[in-house]
């Protein structure tokens, strides 16, 4: 398969990735969909380092799933305190956390 077709791919999950971040206020979507992002940043990672045969990509999309990974259990961590605190989790209602 042409390199082309992961890189229209990444482009089309990337793109899919940042309308979500852009357009929702849910923070669970908006979580899901930076991860739609990071996955499109991997994809690209992946498909260099098999089309030029060394394995740095690789061991960089392992260490941005672990990076993602904890940024999820935090921010899940998060959004559960602050329901718990104002018993909603719109992201128009975070704006007043100010102090």
């Amino acid at each position: 398969m042409p390199m082309s077709y992961y890189l229209i791919l990444s482009a089309a999950m990337f793109a899919i990735g940042a309308l979500g971040v852009v357009l929702r206020r849910n923070p669970l979507v908006v979580f899901m969909s930076l991860e739609l992002m990071f996955n499109a940043a991997n994809l690209v990672f992946v498909a260099f380092s098999a089309y030029h045969q060394i394995l740095d990509g690789d061991l960089f999309v392992f260490f941005v799933m672990t990076t993602a990974a904890a940024e999820v259990a935090v921010g899940l961590a998060l959004m559960v305190a602050i329901f718990r605190a104002k018993r909603t989790i719109d992201l128009d209602e975070m704006s007043t956390l100010k102090g």
